[in-house]
């Protein structure tokens, strides 16, 4: 007996959309991480899609690009990531004053 698919993979603007038997829509996020550089640009990378990464003028424009880029990587690589990392936390470390040249 062959099993029913139970979900459809769409893709979004917003990471993938997963649609179940009852049409009940999931939205898969990724964490963006952003940092701007010395000339003003903001720069942003996917942690858990290993070589995604983008540019933009603005956070809005850094967070379209990005999940631009999200889409493309998925589509790229049929959805199937490699090692992908998992994006825990950012944590501030103290270093003493001597040792922070």
């Amino acid at each position: 007996m062959e099993k029913d698919n139970p979900e459809t993979i769409k893709y979004t603007n917003w990471g993938i959309e997963t649609v179940d038997k009852q049409g009940r829509k999931k939205v898969k996020e990724y964490d963006v991480i952003i940092e701007q550089d010395e000339n003003g640009v903001y720069v942003a990378y996917v942690p858990e899609l290993p070589g995604c990464h983008t540019q933009g003028d603005s956070i809005k424009e850094v967070l379209e690009h990005a999940s631009e880029a999200i889409e493309l990587y998925l589509e790229h690589s049929k959805n199937k990531v490699e090692n992908p990392m998992k994006f825990v936390s950012v944590k501030k470390v103290s270093v003493p004053r001597a040792a922070s040249a």
